[in-house]
């Protein structure tokens, strides 16, 4: 592919704000998104194991449930932080991003259709696990695929993405234009590697998730112990599955002794030591987002040094500031966003450490922290479309 093509292809109006920016908000929410994806797949996949031992388990019956909410909630979580890396990698990787959905167009529209059919037949899932007595195992696995499925085009698409000396060749194989749409490609060190991250990180949420009930008198020392046991025994074995998977994935394009790459081997290393100990989770889990970001900043830095070969530096996209546009988005994503997600977590942190019902106008944090989000939100309505109102009208008057 010749550099020249690349950068044809780049936004003629360029970037509003310098791409390196952009190019560590990618690597944040990136992170975020895949957080909630492998917690999603390994919650559902062993909620679907929970379903054929509710019956017989008093501990499965009341876990079963358990991950079954917690995907669901994961599930939407996923699908809303998933906007935010497509937005910015079309920013400074647009040639990327624009020709892997122009070769891959059929599968972009079933994406959409297969993650909305799988994400309303998890529904009837839970409704039909509400008995908590294993049902709705058949609809259950029929969705655990689907979205499966979508992960797998996902993964079709940003392979693609960094592919740019074959588009031509997937664009007119030998010559013959072909515009179906279905290319489809797949690296499967790289994709069994994501996957399998799902086992450790459904493992640390199960120690997370025993160490935040152990508080409350409605749930035994023997289930809070089991899932505490349980957690830890699928964090270890995960773990181990994910750092063999990521040294196949790093020896097959020559990046094992990147920085990046060590330093996850490191974080790794020592997420199996903290989580095997488990004498505080919560700490595990900080490691654990270290080295989310570190495999995020990892598939940054195999595009950038892919991209960079090719002639096609992000660094030197044209950049027109919009110092007014990029204001309006750091105080939506610090404030409106920060004390929104401060409101909601307080409230289900205060909700699960609460005996019985919990009420929240009674409660001063939750009932301040609520009061802000509402304010903060009517004043950034009134901002948005008042400064939209004025532009729109400034431009044709």
């Amino acid at each position: 592919m010749d550099a020249s093509v690349l950068l044809a292809l780049r936004d003629p109006a360029g970037v509003p704000f310098y791409p390196v920016v952009f190019q560590a908000l990618y690597i944040l929410t990136w992170a975020l998104h895949a957080a909630f994806v492998l917690l999603a797949l390994g919650a559902m996949g062993l909620s679907l194991y929970g379903t054929l031992l509710q019956k017989s388990d008093s501990h499965w019956k009341i876990l079963t449930p358990h991950l079954i909410q917690t995907g669901k909630i994961s599930i939407s979580i996923l699908i809303v932080l998933g906007v935010a890396p497509l937005l910015f990698t079309q920013v400074i990787y647009d040639p990327n991003w624009y020709v892997a959905n122009t070769l891959s167009g059929m599968w972009v529209f079933i994406f959409i259709y297969a993650l909305v059919v799988g994400y309303i037949m998890y529904y009837w899932y839970y409704y039909a696990n509400k008995a908590k007595e294993g049902g709705g195992k058949l609809i259950g696995i029929i969705s655990f695929a689907i979205l499966v499925f979508a992960g797998v085009l996902m993964h079709n698409f940003a392979v693609t993405s960094i592919m740019p000396n074959e588009w031509m060749n997937m664009y007119a194989p030998n010559g013959v234009v072909d515009t179906s749409g279905w290319t489809f490609n797949i690296d499967i060190i790289r994709l069994a590697f994501m996957v399998s991250l799902a086992i450790p990180v459904v493992g640390i949420f199960l120690q997370n998730y025993s160490r935040f009930l152990s508080t409350r008198e409605d749930f035994s020392a023997q289930f809070i112990k089991y899932s505490a046991d349980l957690g830890t025994k699928l964090t270890l074995v995960g773990l181990l599955l994910s750092a063999i998977l990521f040294v196949a994935w790093m020896l097959s394009i020559n990046y094992l002794m990147h920085p990046v790459s060590l330093a996850i081997i490191i974080g790794v290393v020592l997420l199996l030591i903290v989580a095997n100990k488990n004498s505080n989770s919560y700490i595990t889990t900080i490691v654990l987002v270290i080295v989310a970001l570190l495999i995020s900043g990892m598939r940054e830095v195999i595009r950038f040094d892919l991209m960079s070969d090719l002639g096609y530096n992000i660094y030197d996209y044209p950049v027109n500031l919009e110092i007014p546009t990029i204001t309006m988005f750091l105080l939506t994503f610090l404030i409106m966003g920060g004390v929104g997600v401060a409101y909601l977590l307080t409230m289900a942190w205060k909700v699960g450490k609460t005996q019985g019902v919990f009420d929240g106008s009674k409660d001063k944090a939750v009932t301040r922290l609520g009061n802000y989000t509402l304010t903060i939100m009517v004043v950034w309505m009134v901002i948005y479309f008042g400064w939209g109102m004025t532009i729109l009208f400034k431009n044709i008057l």
